[in-house]
């Protein structure tokens, strides 16, 4: 049977917002240009140990450059905020890795589950 962990809110919300901060700058990324800077496509031929290739870069506005660093920004912020919580102080010394994996799925459950206000790992 799982461990049970008590979160505190603090520090339930921080992985959640984590969580769709990191979500938010994948999204981000998949739209935008393959190159920061304006770069020429290339292609390498059919019989090449690899072939690829890649259209023209326009390269990123400077609207989207400053998402992404507000984004960056704000991903080591919360991981901060997460990892060095004072709550990791109380939680044994080899359970650690465990209480870190019950928090990255505490929000996984639904809002009236048990297992979402105490931080249950699902088994």
């Amino acid at each position: 049977m799982a461990e049970t962990f008590d979160f505190p809110t603090s520090l339930r919300q921080a992985q959640l917002e984590l969580h769709q901060v990191t979500a938010d700058l994948r999204a981000l990324g998949r739209t935008l240009p393959w190159s920061v800077v304006p770069l020429p496509g290339w292609s390498r031929p059919d019989g090449h140990w690899y072939p690829s290739s890649r259209p023209d870069s326009p390269g990123w506005t400077e609207e989207q450059q400053q998402q992404v660093a507000a984004l960056r920004a704000r991903v080591l912020e919360l991981s901060t905020a997460v990892g060095t919580h004072p709550f990791w102080s109380t939680v044994a010394e080899g359970k650690v890795v465990e209480a870190r994996m019950a928090l990255k799925h505490v929000h996984e459950h639904a809002d009236g589950d048990k297992a979402a206000a105490d931080g249950t790992a699902a088994a």
